[in-house]
């Protein structure tokens, strides 16, 4: 069995394990033994075995498909800075001084150029392929990126050319996050095992007061909590799965549904309900956006699936291959049928105007024709709002500015939630499909990505300075983090974003467990209550401080550092060579340069404020204690991960940057002489990657992250290590600003007052009129028709019913008078019988009598 056919039955059987776990549990959870403790076993066991499996594919993977050789800072550009500076002609897009011609690759919007230029470079590419000689560039340049594994396991229905199947997409990208997302899940699955202790039991809640003040009693939910993070790996492994687009949809919902039971699990607290209720309603908000982007793909398209499918023996090409089409050397063009949705005036006219017999032919445009239009800019604007719609999704999802307003919140599920829902799964959900879905995005709107990565990564930043909730400052950390990968992905960084990604799952979801152990510990999550820790808790303490070394990218540069400092330092260099190669956009760089020194001050002001110095509540303090050892040993694996997956495998070339390097996706690596430019925005360059690995850019990009992240943790030992500064002097002395930050800059508020009061306003509204105008005009109504029922009743009653009524009395009062003379003696019948007879006789005669008289007159007559 070959690995294409292997890989998909690991990774299906790695996915659907936790659906097995949460459909067993839902089952039998209650009666899994006490209190249903079982279910922590069969999820645990389950996510494991998913885990093991994803590694194996790993494995399997890399055995069939060979990395890339590493590339080093300088040395392998040389000879492109040559041919750059003969093929770009003088002045155009220049480096920031003017001095360097930069190396870029073109974002076309037509492909109506020559095809003997389109054939030489093809040539010319080809050759290099060949040529192993050429320096380590030409090498890059040569190496073939593995062919994805595409495949349908059950398609659901076919709608004239639409299919939408369950099927899988697998590249280098699927399998590093199914093993990032299972290794990091079962960490977490284990930690919460002894976190949820207290649910086995019936469990007293005193954040959720009865309506007599008194703390609420309940039964505890163990199982229940398992049950939904088996659901929730279940989505986000399904969505990495996903083989097109339409499935990911389905599993990007399914995540959200997850978030919300588990955000609100603590239902019976009116905070943890709002902030259920805050995270599925803005998530919805950006799901409106994907919605338009998914009607623009496939009312233009016709097709949803992420790479090509044979059908019936026809090869069907996906998303990937319309827009970036082989025999355009991968190249982005706007797909024919987005050029002829946007001409449909055009090919209308063309039927109408042609005789009868041709109108058939003209209604199919010739590919002159579609070139013709393509080139005058006919579908781009489908294409951008295509990808505007599908990143509206990701801001809702990563929580990026404006819609980031609901993932601090979501601190209100227990910890594992919010190591998960901040680490590996939901909010990774939306940097994952933006660089999935990258080959589609127009420089514009990777323009966007940047601009809303820098606004999200600073904002966040600033807000966590004056944060003294732990979690809380942890879950702004996870915001402004997020910013940083969008920022990347924006400035054409595909491998420092995706880097920054999976560097990020591990360290932030070991600093939320261990801030989750000392909640454990303390019973609150105030750091004003904390300090001195570190005596009682030193596992916790200890990995922590690991886990905020790796997050500031602590190093001996160019020597040794944590992870972060590899994947922050790539997004530095490739912010500061999108400014060079824009000089009128410098704001990415200043956000990220000045995020690393934000960044450093408020992680280790948590540090310092939790774990350093003396107790601040001594009652807090006397009962801290350190967690159990199921808790702080995921701390320790998670520490060593944070530190180290980063680093190559000596004696090899595996490593993560080289196993992302693999994953970019086809087309994204330049050509000599050509240029990313808009066509919207003619002037807007996105450089080449690989061109941040230059020396120029690379060293003081390391040296600006490195000083202005050492800047921030001075700052911080200054201010909460050593005491030299403070910080309530600061704060007097800034006072506005603190207030604005301790506000959140008012987003809230502003959200409240722009969108929630005027929603409530014409609520009451619509239902005052509701009450006062429609339902009292239908009130009146009724009440007029009752008093018309009411005389008409009258009317029936006395007059209608009472001749009746009369009639039928005089009917029996006559039937009544008869029955005088039925006196029950046998006497009187005789009586009357010989009366009645005598009558009889005596009126015979008299009429006999009569009759005889007339006769006598008749014959006088």
């Amino acid at each position: 069995m070959d690995a294409n056919t292997i890989i998909p039955i690991l990774l299906g059987a790695a996915w659907l394990l936790p659906l097995a776990s949460f459909v067993t549990i839902v089952l039998a959870g209650p009666r899994m033994g006490k209190a249903g403790s079982a279910a922590a076993g069969v999820a645990t066991s389950a996510i494991l075995i998913g885990f093991v499996l994803s590694a194996t594919s790993l494995m399997i993977w890399l055995v069939a498909n060979p990395l890339p050789e590493p590339h080093h800072p300088g040395g392998h550009h040389e000879a492109e800075h040559h041919d750059a500076e003969h093929d770009i002609p003088a002045g155009e897009h220049a480096t920031g001084n003017g001095s360097t011609p930069f190396h870029a690759v073109a974002f076309l919007a037509d492909d109506s150029a020559d095809p003997s230029d389109d054939a030489h470079a093809d040539a010319d590419g080809a050759e290099a392929g060949h040529q192993n000689d050429a320096g380590d560039h030409a090498a890059a340049e040569a190496y073939t990126a593995p062919t994805p594994i595409v495949g349908t396991w059950y398609s659901l229905g076919e709608f004239g050319s639409l299919r939408i199947d369950i099927g899988y997409y697998i590249d280098t990208l699927t399998v590093v996050m199914f093993t990032m997302v299972t290794l990091i899940a079962s960490c977490i699955h284990f930690y919460a095992i002894g976190y949820m202790h207290d649910e086995l039991h019936d469990y007293t809640d005193p954040l959720a007061p009865t309506a007599d003040g008194q703390p609420l009693h309940r039964p505890g939910r163990f199982h229940r909590f398992f049950q939904y993070l088996s659901l929730f790996c279940f989505s986000m492994l399904g969505l990495v799965y996903a083989g097109n687009i339409a499935m990911v949809f389905v599993f990007w919902e399914l995540v959200g549904i997850c978030s919300y039971f588990l955000i609100g699990f603590y239902f019976e607290r009116h905070s943890a309900s709002t902030a259920a209720n805050k995270a599925f309603i803005v998530n919805r908000v950006g799901d409106f956006g994907f919605i338009i982007g998914l009607m623009a793909l496939w009312a233009s398209l016709g097709t949803f699936a992420f790479g090509d499918q044979v059908v019936d023996g026809q090869t069907q090409p996906g998303i990937f291959s319309l827009v970036r089409p082989a025999d355009h050397s991968h190249k982005l063009i706007v797909p024919a049928g987005m050029v002829t949705a946007a001409a449909a005036d055009e090919i209308n006219e063309a039927v109408l105007s042609a005789p009868p017999t041709e109108a058939a032919a003209s209604a199919q445009p010739s590919a002159a024709a579609i070139d013709q239009w393509r080139s005058e800019g006919y579908g781009y604007w489908l294409l951008v709002i295509a990808g505007l719609g599908v990143f509206c999704g990701c801001v809702g999802k990563s929580a990026q500015f404006p819609l980031h307003v609901w993932l601090p919140d979501a601190m209100e599920g227990p910890t594992p939630v919010s190591a998960l829902v901040h680490s590996a799964t939901m909010v990774a959900a939306g940097v994952y499909l933006v660089g999935r879905f990258y080959p589609v995005f127009t420089p514009e709107v990777l323009l966007v990505i940047t601009y809303v990565g820098a606004v999200t990564l600073f904002i966040a930043a600033t807000i966590a300075i004056t944060a003294t909730d732990i979690k809380r400052v942890l879950a702004y950390s996870t915001v402004s983090q997020l910013g940083y990968m969008m920022l990347a992905l924006g400035v054409g960084g595909w491998v420092a974003g995706m880097f920054h990604l999976v560097t990020h799952a591990f360290f932030k979801s070991l600093l939320f467990m261990c801030s989750g152990s000392v909640i454990h510990a303390c019973h609150t999550n105030e750091m004003t209550e904390m300090g001195g820790l570190r005596k009682k808790m030193p596992w916790t303490a200890y990995t922590m401080l690991v886990g905020c070394l790796a997050i500031i990218g602590a190093a001996i540069p160019f020597v040794v550092g944590f992870s972060g400092y590899y994947s922050k330092d790539s997004i530095v260099a490739q912010s500061l060579l999108f400014w060079q190669a824009n000089p009128s956009h410098p704001w990415p760089f200043y956000a990220a340069a000045g995020g690393a020194a934000i960044t450093a001050f408020y992680m280790f002001r948590l540090w310092f404020m939790t774990f350093a110095g003396e107790p601040r509540n001594h009652h807090v303090y006397e009962h801290a204690h350190e967690s159990p050892k199921v808790m702080y040993m995921p701390l320790v694996v998670l520490a060593v991960f944070a530190t180290i997956v980063a680093w190559p495998v000596p004696l090899t070339n595996l490593s993560l940057n080289n196993m992302l390097e693999q994953a970019r996706p086809t087309g994204m690596l330049p050509g000599d002489g050509e240029v990313w430019s808009g066509v919207l925005m003619d002037n807007l360059v996105i450089p080449n990657e690989l061109l941040s690995h230059e020396l120029d850019i690379h060293v003081p990009a390391t040296l600006i992250a490195s000083g202005t992240a050492m800047l921030g943790l001075l700052l911080a030992v200054a201010f909460y290590g050593v005491g030299a500064l403070d910080p309530n002097e600061v704060r007097q002395r800034f006072k506005l600003i603190y207030w604005w930050l301790w506000n959140k800059w008012m987003f809230d508020e502003l959200y409240d007052a722009v969108f929630v009061r005027p929603v409530h306003f014409v609520s009451r509204t619509i239902a005052n009129i509701d009450r006062t105008l429609i339902d009292g005009l239908i009130n009146n109504l009724a009440l007029g028709v009752r008093r018309i029922a009411d005389i008409d009743g009258l009317i029936d009653k006395y007059v209608v019913d009472g001749l009746v009524n009369r009639t039928a009395s005089c009917i029996y009062s006559s039937g009544l008078a008869p029955r005088r003379v039925q006196n029950g003696r046998l006497q009187t019948y005789v009586v009357w019988i010989v009366a009645g007879t005598a009558a009889i006789f005596v009126l015979s005669e008299y009429l006999g009598w009569l009759s005889w008289g007339l006769g006598i007159t008749t014959a006088f007559k």
